[in-house]
């Protein structure tokens, strides 16, 4: 069965410090890993390098059996991978919440009217329907969150990268986004410090340390 993502041998240095140093990585279709360590590990950047938003010194991105160097390459494997960024306000910029959640199938040349109904189903599906017309500057953070997951969702990925997924929420919020979470079929890649996570959704471990994952 063909991965879902496989870092091959991947170097990536960064103003005279190498921040991740010949790390391999296979996820499979279904399949959910948790990858931990400490501040300044290189968490954030590994999950930016797999879409392609940061390159390798060194090294193979294969995504879907794909592999991906340029940015044409990255744009076609996109869909298909949804990233959670680990602040919010980095992720959401359009005037309401609708609008934002509609803004991957519009980007995808979607019919307007069909990804606006596709956006509102979603929110219903998050029980976040009520805020469809409130501007997203007006959310709380567990608000702001559960959007970003809707806005992730609406675009029917088969992967999600989650940066630090529940950094500053309380518990009501927090609870909310690991069930969701947990009702994704797909493949996940999660970056945490949250030891209790990786338990709660069922995902295995590996920790990032001097730019290489324990066991390779």
């Amino acid at each position: 069965m063909t991965a879902e993502l496989d870092l091959r041998a991947i170097t990536l240095d960064r103003d005279g410090r190498r921040v991740l140093d010949g790390l391999d990585l296979a996820l499979a279709a279904g399949e959910r890993l948790a990858i931990r360590g400490a501040n300044g590990a290189g968490k954030t950047t590994l999950l930016r390098l797999i879409v392609g938003l940061e390159r390798p010194t060194s090294g193979e991105v294969v995504l879907a059996g794909t592999p991906c160097s340029s940015e044409a390459d990255f744009r076609r494997a996109r869909p298909a991978i949804g990233f959670l960024f680990q602040d919010s306000d980095d992720q959401l910029f359009s005037p309401t919440v609708i609008e934002d959640v509609a803004f991957g199938p519009l980007n995808l040349r979607v019919p307007r009217k069909e990804a606006f109904a596709r956006a509102s189903a979603q929110l219903d599906a998050f029980g976040l329907g009520h805020l469809a017309d409130r501007p997203v500057h007006r959310l709380s953070g567990g608000e702001k969150r559960l959007v970003c997951l809707a806005g992730l969702f609406v675009m029917r990925p088969r992967v999600l990268l989650l940066d630090e997924p529940t950094n500053a929420l309380d518990e009501e919020a927090g609870a909310r986004l690991i069930d969701h979470l947990n009702a994704f079929p797909g493949a996940m890649l999660i970056a945490t410090h949250d030891p209790a996570l990786p338990a709660r959704l069922g995902a295995g471990q590996r920790l990032l340390r001097q730019g290489r994952l324990a066991g390779d």
